[in-house]
């Protein structure tokens, strides 16, 4: 089985993008990633044309995110339990579509958008690591309470783990940017610390393998990238992978997301 995670940054805007690759991956689950659209205006017919299952979560043409399968799509879940909401001082909290997870042939797949922190003294930084802290606290729990259940956790984290995961290390730094902020990192490590594993970085070394490109500064054409966008896999799902893989070619040409697809070969 084949899974694979993608922010395709406007789903609409690349629903022919979309398509070519499904049918060039030959992909069996897709976890999408800010479908900037609601569900009235999501095009089902792409994903049913082609034989997948699809169950969205948008509220906006912000966020939104998906989950298309043909190996079944079951026990659809729309935000995980107390996810935590965004509201500026406190007031107007407003639940955001960041998540959606589903059991596909056997996986429990979670499709992720992480929030991004904005600036290290933004509103918005703890309520990405509060966000982080509620979902770390879930999947700990889902593998103690079963440590032969198969989940991944898929999508952008916007988070770079390591030093190695950007283009300039020292450059992010100095500047005082996110994603690779001591508090960031550590909320991605406990992840791992509840047994959780990126099942990807072993098929991809680097340095200099990214997932993500900003559109502004040629970044892609100047090989300034990030590795935010990431598989990790329970225990029982890691043991059974057996290669992965970044698509930087979807990255390529006129109307591309500035995210890759990130891929995992599963054994039956």
């Amino acid at each position: 089985m084949k899974i694979a995670t993608w922010n395709v940054n406007s789903l609409r805007a690349r629903a022919d993008r979309v398509e070519a690759w499904l049918q060039r991956s030959d992909c069996d689950v897709l976890a999408i990633q800010e479908t900037k659209c609601k569900d009235e205006n999501f095009p089902w017919e792409l994903f049913e044309r082609m034989g997948y299952e699809v169950a969205h979560f948008g509220l906006s043409q912000w966020n939104g995110v998906a989950i298309a399968s043909r190996v079944g799509l079951d026990d659809v879940e729309r935000t995980f339990m107390d996810q935590p909401a965004f509201g500026k001082g406190g007031k107007d909290e407003t639940q955001e579509a960041r998540a959606i997870g589903a059991t596909c042939g056997g996986v429990r797949v979670w499709s992720l958008y992480v929030p991004n922190g904005r600036a290290l003294d933004d509103e918005h930084m703890p309520y990405k690591l509060s966000w982080l802290d509620t979902l770390r606290s879930h999947a700990e729990g889902w593998v103690k309470a079963d440590p032969a259940a198969q989940i991944a956790l898929m999508g952008d984290w916007n988070i770079a783990p390591h030093d190695e995961d950007v283009w300039d290390i020292d450059y992010f730094r100095s500047a005082g940017l996110t994603h690779v902020s001591e508090p960031e990192r550590a909320a991605f490590r406990a992840f791992e610390d509840a047994g959780y594993t990126d099942v990807v970085r072993p098929h991809t070394p680097g340095p200099g393998v990214y997932t993500y490109w900003d559109y502004t500064q040629l970044r892609f054409p100047k090989k300034e990238g990030m590795r935010i966008d990431f598989v990790l896999a329970s225990p029982a799902l890691a043991a059974r992978v057996t290669g992965a893989a970044i698509d930087r070619e979807e990255r390529k040409g006129k109307g591309a997301s500035d995210h890759a697809p990130v891929l995992v070969d599963l054994a039956n």
